[in-house]
């Protein structure tokens, strides 16, 4: 957290002077007794350090500043948007989780038959395409030559159509991740003598996989989904600019690049990066639940 702080606060201060942003195109007029009253205004009068220590100070009571291009607390902006992003996150994580692991369990059980063939090319896939192309062309396809589809944004009230095409393009990649998880760790699971021995013992094949089986492989991309789920909440920034969907990346992230507004930048960025290492803590903790083996101090 604290490299990663200080790494955005030295790159947002790399790129053109913020205080542009209040200065009409051409700065006819501004002289530079009004600058350096803006400058002291905005804090950037100051040292570098200076800034940046105050910054994080500020931060830690929950205070992002000012954007300088909306006018607004950061911290109202994202509070407004981070539920569109969270939405989308959860969808495409119920989407993996409800496909992915099926498909890689059944892809190892009828290890090299067609299925397995399908599943491996969906992994394969699904690792090789970029999402920005993918959710394009889902777009080309299920809205504009089929319209069996909304080609993007985010509806008032809940519809599901809406969800469908955005939660597509941003699991995509990850459901790739986890039917080959899965798949492989199931085929490891199948091959260990107390599988054999259920077999051996006439154990009906479908609770030997689903039961016995299925509960020891699925450690692995079960939490493994909990980091695809951060991903989810951190990726989803392209997914949200294909479909224009208003949540942080698309609202408040890609604005403020355009806008070169630092205070909503780093306040966007810093959402991400807390959401990430918390869902990474998370993760690491719940391995103690999931797999009876490991156990903490």
């Amino acid at each position: 957290m604290f490299v990663a702080t200080l790494v955005l606060f030295g790159l947002s201060h790399l790129g053109t002077d913020p205080r542009n942003l209040y200065i009409p195109e051409g700065g006819y007029g501004v002289t530079q007794e009004q600058l350096d009253i803006q400058a002291r205004k905005l804090g950037f009068d100051k040292p570098f350090f200076i800034q940046y220590f105050l910054w994080v100070g500020r931060m830690a009571r929950g205070d992002f500043g000012t954007s300088l291009g909306q006018f607004k607390p950061v911290m109202s902006i994202l509070a407004g948007k981070w539920g569109a992003t969270l939405q989308l996150a959860a969808g495409a994580w119920i989407l993996i989780i409800g496909a992915g692991v099926p498909i890689g369990v059944l892809a190892a059980v009828k290890r090299g038959s067609l299925l397995d063939y399908i599943a491996r090319g969906i992994a394969l896939f699904g690792q090789a395409l970029p999402s920005f192309w993918v959710g394009i062309m889902l777009i080309v396809l299920f809205a504009v030559n089929l319209g069996w589809l909304p080609a993007g944004t985010r509806p008032q009230h809940f519809d599901i159509r809406y969800y469908i095409l955005p939660c597509l393009t941003l699991g995509w990649p990850s459901l790739a991740g986890i039917v080959r998880l899965t798949r492989s760790s199931m085929l490891e699971i199948l091959d260990s003598e107390y599988i054999k021995f259920a077999r051996a013992k006439g154990v009906r094949e479908w609770v030997v996989i689903w039961k016995h089986a299925l509960k020891n492989s699925v450690i692995v991309p079960l939490t493994s989904a909990l980091l695809f789920l951060a991903f989810f909440v951190t990726g989803s920034f392209i997914t949200e600019i294909v479909f224009a969907w208003p949540g942080v990346g698309y609202v408040a992230l890609y604005r403020a690049v355009f806008d070169n507004d630092f205070p909503l930048l780093m306040g966007a960025i810093m959402f991400y990066v807390v959401a990430y290492v918390g869902m990474a803590i998370i993760a690491d903790t719940l391995y103690a639940l999931i797999d009876p083996r490991i156990r903490y101090d």
